[in-house]
């Protein structure tokens, strides 16, 4: 008589994205939300409070990408052209692993989008408007006219962001629909189905976050007194 095999059960979702991680992640879209609105009501003053608060984020991303855990280190996910094309022909599949955390494409286009903003964000800090109502903190180290060509640039460089952000929800959309693969879930919850890799290099250090949340603001401060530390901005 033949006995029947248990069924297999799916795997636990295991740990994927730290906390520093995904609050960096909704940060950064809230901040560059809101300053979008607040540029489109020319609000000034809270557009430039957004702005130092995304520097903050950049910053803290940059040194996360150095000493936070695996998934979130550039060395895990940046990687060299003949993976990115291997990994390319493989989309197509509707079946495949679930990365240990970015992609190969994901892995660049999140350094697309990190020196887009960071270059939208540099722009701002230097840029003057013709009205003379609003300089950036580093205006100073500039003439006029290069600043006036920052403000340019500043908005331009904004409508890159926006292409890129569409980029991103186009393929997460695709990799719902066709893979099968829900990556909003896991930057909400932090944990995902099919992770694979050394659970304990995706375990993240308080400690650390916290050591590279200071130095985030401290530089935005920094910069936000155009480096001149005697005189505080005018808010």
């Amino acid at each position: 008589m033949a006995t029947r095999s248990a069924p297999v059960s799916a795997p636990a979702p295991a740990p994927v994205w730290d906390p520093a991680i995904r609050l960096f992640h909704w940060l950064l879209v809230a901040l560059i939300a809101f300053s979008w609105w607040s540029g489109e009501q020319h609000d000034l003053e809270r557009h430039r409070l957004s702005g130092y608060g995304i520097l903050a984020l950049l910053v803290f991303r940059v040194y996360w990408g150095f000493f936070g855990p695996a998934p979130a280190r550039f060395s895990s996910f940046v990687r060299g052209p003949r993976v990115v094309l291997a990994y390319l022909k493989s989309l197509g599949s509707r079946h495949g692993p679930h990365a240990d955390g970015h992609n190969p494409l994901g892995g660049w286009s999140v350094i697309a989008m990190l020196l887009a903003v960071s270059a939208m964000v540099a722009a701002g800090l230097f840029s003057s408007d013709i009205d003379m109502l609003y300089d950036g903190p580093l205006a100073t180290y500039l003439t006029f006219d290069q600043s006036s060509a920052a403000a340019d640039l500043h908005s331009t460089i904004f409508n890159v962001v926006l292409a890129l952000v569409g980029l991103h929800v186009v393929a997460v959309l695709f990799y719902l629909v066709w893979k099968r693969q829900n990556l909003v879930l896991p930057m909400l919850t932090g944990r995902r189905a099919g992770a694979e890799g050394n659970a304990a290099n995706r375990r993240w250090s308080p400690v650390r976050a916290l050591v590279g949340i200071a130095i985030a603001v401290a530089f935005a401060w920094a910069v936000s007194t155009g480096f001149q530390f005697g005189n505080a901005p005018a808010y």
